[in-house]
């Protein structure tokens, strides 16, 4: 079995970014008879998503979590939903790395205006409530840099009729990212690496089941 995981650099003034390291430490925790590899990806538009796509199509894996940051939430918030644009507000403060700002822009003409996760979010929000960690359904991943590599991934399962898993997680901003925003809801990397973890290991059980449904 084989997972894909995702987190992205830095963005928005920051020099951190809590899924950098989250892909760093979920490697050293052993999931059995699953392969696990994670991929960084940079904060540009369509290249996020084209680098992300290239590793799939190499790794060929059975599910993708892709995982980015969201400061100002205060749980971990697996997204329902991908919509089919791209676009920055003209008064918002952070456009991506390269200073993109598109407005109004299809991700993928001809495409469907909004694709939904294929991962069990109702499960894992409640796997990892059981495990006492903040967690909720989000129903907008937003329209940037995230958005973007959601919607990418779900219809590259689409386009090709893959029975992959696939979507995108929000983690709340890590607690050091507070230092400077004192107000700023945080969750401890800890907390969010446990978050993940679980996150993993009820998609490898929603596989073994589809394995289990098939035979």
């Amino acid at each position: 079995m084989k997972i894909l995981i995702s987190g992205f650099e830095p963005f928005g003034g920051s020099s951190i970014n809590p899924t950098e390291r989250l892909i760093q430490e979920i490697v050293n925790i052993p999931f059995e008879n699953v392969e696990l590899r994670t991929i960084l990806l940079p904060v540009y538009f369509d290249e996020c998503a084209e680098l992300l796509l290239r590793e799939i199509e190499s790794f060929k894996p059975d599910a993708v979590i892709a995982c980015g940051v969201a400061a100002g939430r205060t749980s971990i918030t697996p997204e329902r939903i991908a919509v089919n644009v791209k676009d920055i507000a003209p008064d918002s403060p952070y456009p991506d790395n390269r200073g993109g700002r598109p407005q109004d822009e299809l991700i993928q003409p001809g495409s469907p205006d909004g694709l939904f996760s294929r991962l069990p979010i109702r499960k894992l929000v409640d796997r990892m409530r059981e495990q006492g960690i903040p967690a909720s359904i989000s129903n907008t991943a937003g329209t940037f840099i995230c958005n973007n590599t959601m919607y990418a991934v779900l219809d590259y399962i689409r386009i090709h009729n893959l029975p992959m898993l696939g979507g995108f997680v929000h983690f709340p901003a890590s607690t050091e990212m507070a230092v400077d925003k004192p107000g700023l809801p945080t969750l401890t990397l800890d907390t969010m690496l446990k978050g993940l973890e679980v996150i993993i290991q009820t998609t490898i059980e929603e596989l073994k089941h589809g394995l289990q449904a098939t035979k």
